[in-house]
């Protein structure tokens, strides 16, 4: 009970710490009260058509097909006669929510949403939707009720699917783009025979916005190359020459209508998006009608050197790229509302086709709209205490403060703070780290270069520690599976790869290190051997329904029922399961890693499904060295590893005196958890915090290695002095103290998993004469 609360209690301290980082940093950057800036010209157009194409990439939309038709020829005719286009560049996050945020509110996202997940507005914005006179939106509802929410007045209307809609496993997503241009049929045919909603529809100042979420939704399920992908574009580009047809036909042919096609962000090969590749950042954009330039012609060489335009077959034609939050005010300036108070995009006045007068007025307007942010934000800029205590000069007092929290090593981590501080400060090593640590690329190569190199160079360590009786047959184990390791962080982080194959080698893997576990378990009983043999079948059918779910969504057929009560009865008794077996070392490991690899190979999509087996062996080798090592060493006392119990009392107020092997296991344990942690992926990637880091503590959390816990947390608390000064990255000291906190919890969830155990029915008592 003791080293639960202990563990707990740190646990917290590093959560409030954790938090503080947020509600310093994470606060709105919007302002309020500037009052909208409105022109005195009359607008060109009357209303608005935008047209949202989620997750749509640049090039799937431009790129031709190999006999030089389009895959969307009603807009490249757009482009070829009527319209002006280029590429839209998206920020990051490549996420829906603040794609469509700065597309209509005309700013990039308020970091705040992100404790809201997206969806939701923490503080209220303006945007074209709400300057407008009228709204009419039709799609997702996930994005529509964010503009409605924010609205003053009720005058914007959703129209919207049921959520349920949404299915990623749905055998046909492009639906769901199929049902938004039917409801907007619907409802023009519906307003001819509607007198009010006929006269409110041709009112000025009127936007229509149609979200349309198949594409994205198939890129997700399919890929963007795939044939679900493509056919979804050409199926948007006939419901869009339909749709615009319709509505010209209502309004009378009267040429006061402007259209903007655009994405919100795009999508990286294998179906992803959130990051910053230009696969996610390039998006299209097209506009024509009312009051927008038609296609221009031109002889000359563009000012562009990415090398789409001839890739595209679209050199001869003039580019105009903008960034997203650009397109807010282009939209206010062509029906004459507003430009939102919080944009912060510049008017793309190649786009306009109006007089000098009209863009002159335009810029000034836009002009005047930023300079009123700048001057709300510097009337409203306060000096507090925090940001004082986070200036360069008085930043080393708060770091020092945190870093050194109260804990049983407080003394201890005061010493090494002040010896790094004056080390590093007479070796001007602070700026360098600022510079160094900055580097997306030097952080990448860390990442994933540096744990190969040092899984390779650790592949040697038994042949160099000869100081140590290790037997042969566990040196060339160790040698192996470090090269074996080693080949995963140079894996692509996210993808697919044939996952019935991988599976299936994991599952084979998995069970082949069962039997060598058990092997070297010297007490089995006839329960013990039962009970694990179950597992290990549990563990062959979860390598089994992987295959199952792939080939059923490539035809098209869903999830299957089977597959989702295998995947639910799996998460629930993961944890469940391992309280059962014995709490001898090897069986209630065994136990755990069994339990934990059912879960992660239900959870695979490639390479990744072999890691949990490959590091649990490599473990299991580990603690087999450090065993022999210790009775090399001739250290009185030391039980045998097989009769070691998890079950038995650990005083952590007696932890013994710190020896030199103490360094070398802290090493290896602060080096196994990294490379659990980002041996598959990065901190973005779901596959980063995966079973494996679980497992990986489960295995080193033992009796003969607490000494080293204590080492590695002076390391940790010197770690996060550094990262903390340097250059007060943000992200870094995230990454630290999510890591410390994750740990933390790990080490609660590894007292109850290795030395709890659930009785289920009380053996018959036996009487000998």
């Amino acid at each position: 009970m003791r080293i639960i609360t202990f563990f707990l209690v740190g646990l917290i301290v590093h959560v409030i710490f954790f938090i503080s980082i947020f509600d310093i940093y994470f606060t709105s950057p919007l302002v309020h009260g500037m009052t909208p800036q409105t022109m005195s010209l009359a607008p060109p157009a009357s209303r608005l058509v935008l047209v949202v194409a989620d997750g749509l990439r640049a090039d799937s939309l431009f790129t031709l097909h190999s006999n030089g038709s389009s895959r969307a020829p009603y807009l490249r005719t757009i482009i070829k006669e009527s319209g002006t286009w280029g590429v839209s560049h998206t920020r990051v996050p490549t996420e829906s929510r603040p794609g469509h945020v700065a597309l209509i509110a005309g700013f990039y996202e308020d970091v705040s949403a992100v404790a809201k997940g997206w969806k939701e507005n923490p503080v209220e914005f303006d945007s074209v939707f709400n300057e407008s006179r009228h709204t009419w939106c039709w799609g997702s509802p996930d994005i529509l009720p964010m503009f409605a929410k924010g609205a003053t007045g009720d005058h914007v209307y959703t129209y919207t699917y049921p959520a349920e809609e949404e299915d990623f496993a749905s055998t046909d997503a492009s639906r769901l783009d199929s049902w938004v241009f039917a409801q907007v049929k619907s409802f023009f045919q519906s307003a001819k025979s509607n007198s009010s909603l006929r006269a409110s529809l041709h009112e000025d100042k009127n936007v229509f916005f149609l979200h349309l979420l198949g594409i994205d939704t198939n890129g997700h399920a399919h890929r963007p190359m795939s044939q679900e992908y493509l056919e979804n574009i050409g199926l948007v580009d006939n419901g869009l020459s339909e749709m615009v047809s319709l509505v010209e036909d209502f309004f009378g042919y009267d040429g006061k209508t402007a259209y903007v096609f655009t994405s919100d962000h795009g999508m990286t090969n294998w179906g992803s998006h959130g990051a910053g590749h230009p696969s996610e950042t390039l998006t299209p954009l097209v506009v024509w009608g009312a009051g927008v330039n038609s296609a221009q012609t031109v002889t000359e060489p563009q000012p562009y050197e990415d090398g789409y335009l001839q890739d595209w077959k679209l050199e001869h034609l003039r580019r105009v790229d903008v960034s997203q939050a650009d397109i807010a005010p282009l939209m206010a300036s062509l029906i004459g509302v507003p430009i939102p108070v919080n944009s912060v995009g510049v008017l793309p006045l190649p786009y306009l086709n109006n007089s000098d007068l009209f863009k002159a007025e335009s810029m000034y307007t836009n002009a005047i709209q930023v300079l009123e942010q700048f001057k709300m934000k510097m009337a409203q800029k306060k000096e507090t205490t925090l940001s004082f205590l986070f200036t360069p000069y008085q930043s080393i007092s708060l770091i020092y403060s945190i870093t050194c929290k109260p804990s049983t090593d407080k003394y201890w981590a005061h010493n090494n703070l002040y010896t790094v501080y004056k080390v590093m400060n007479s070796m001007n090593l602070l700026t360098l780290m600022t510079r160094n640590l900055c580097c997306p690329q030097v952080v990448s190569f860390f990442y994933r270069t540096m744990l190969t190199v040092g899984l390779a160079v650790l592949s040697l360590w038994p042949f160099l520690s000869g100081v140590f009786g290790i037997a042969k047959y566990r040196s060339l184990s160790w040698f192996f599976s470090c090269l074996f390791l080693a080949l995963f962080p140079l894996m692509p982080v996210v993808g697919r790869d044939d996952i019935c194959f991988l599976s299936a080698c994991a599952g084979l893997l998995t069970l082949f290190t069962s039997v060598c576990y058990l092997w070297s378990s010297q007490r089995q009983t006839p329960l013990l051997i039962l009970c694990q043999n179950q597992q290990m079948l549990h563990v062959a059918m979860c390598a089994y329904v992987p295959s199952l779910t792939h080939s059923s969504l490539q035809q098209k057929q869903g999830l299957p029922l089977f597959n989702q009560i295998i995947s639910w009865a799996t998460l629930a008794s993961s944890m469940l399961v391992p309280l059962v077996s014995s709490t001898r070392i090897f069986h209630r490991l065994l136990s755990i890693l069994l339990s934990l690899t059912a879960t992660y190979l239900l959870l695979s999509t490639g390479s990744e499904a072999l890691f949990p087996p490959v590091l649990s062996w490599l473990m299991f080798v580990w603690i087999n060295i450090e065993q022999e090592a210790m009775l090399a060493q001739g250290l009185s006392g030391r039980q045998e590893l097989s009769s070691i119990d998890f079950s038995a009392n650990i005083d952590i107020a007696k932890i013994r005196q710190l020896k030199l092997d103490d360094i070398r296991r802290s090493y290896f344990f602060v080096f196994f958890i990294i490379t659990a942690f980002f041996g598959t992926g990065n901190i973005a990637s779901i596959n980063s915090f995966d079973p494996a880091s679980v497992y990986c503590f489960l295995t080193v959390f033992n009796p003969f290695i607490m000494g080293g816990l204590m080492m590695w947390k002076v390391l940790y608390d010197c770690s996060l002095f550094i990262y903390m000064y340097v250059g007060n990255i943000i992200s870094h000291y995230v990454i630290v103290m999510s890591m410390t906190i994750f740990l933390m919890l790990l080490s609660v969830v590894t007292h109850i998993l290795t030395s709890q155990r659930l009785i289920m029915w009380k053996r018959p008592k036996s009487h000998f004469s």
